[in-house]
């Protein structure tokens, strides 16, 4: 039996059907597909020849740093948005093998560090919706209550987002997602992939 660890997945991320895997801690069956239940590491332990039964799929939430410093690559989530700013959980921090936090930490990425260009305007409610996982890098420690975060890069904005429907979304330019299901477009600030 051989343990492979890949990719940092987030709660909701689909890993993959259901009926060539079986069952691991931190993951969950719906319609027949794989989705992760918390954010950590995917593992897969591989079946052995020997063996009848199918690889098994779990999550494992890894340590590693336990604060950000500036110039930090984070991941995290909107949990709200005002016309000045958008409020995020950041759930991981690094960009090559992030290392997701056991407590999320509250950050803010304010009106005029969302693009690099044009800042004056910006919308933060076309830029982020709640719900959005977000790429960003940390900017300041802030104060007491936040981290201030940057999303001013081309590959820093929204890396997934759900639609006002609830389907999973696809970015189809640097500031539009689609959902594929009923062919409409929103507006967010599209990280370009790395």
């Amino acid at each position: 039996m051989t343990t492979s660890r890949t990719s940092v997945v987030l709660p909701g991320q689909v890993l993959g059907p259901a009926s060539v895997n079986d069952v691991g801690t931190g993951t969950h069956i719906n319609d027949n597909h794989f989705y992760a239940s918390i954010a950590g590491r995917v593992e897969t332990i591989a079946s052995t020849p020997k063996s009848s039964t199918q690889p098994i799929i779990s999550i494992n939430r890894s340590t590693g740093p336990l604060l950000p410093e500036v110039g930090t690559v984070i991941l995290g989530k909107i949990t709200r948005t005002t016309p000045r700013q958008a409020a995020i959980s950041i759930l991981a921090l690094g960009s090559t093998g992030p290392h997701v936090l056991k407590e999320t930490l509250p950050g803010l990425i304010r009106q005029q560090d969302i693009r690099a260009t044009e800042i004056d305007k910006v919308k933060v409610n076309e830029s982020f919706r709640v719900g959005d996982v977000v790429r960003a890098v940390v900017i300041s420690l802030g104060d007491e209550r936040s981290y201030y975060l940057s999303t001013a890069k081309n590959e820093l904005g929204v890396v997934m987002a759900l639609s006002e429907w609830g389907n999973q979304m696809v970015p189809v330019s640097w500031k539009e997602f689609l959902d594929e299901k009923m062919g409409v477009r929103e507006a967010r600030k599209v990280a370009k992939p790395v």
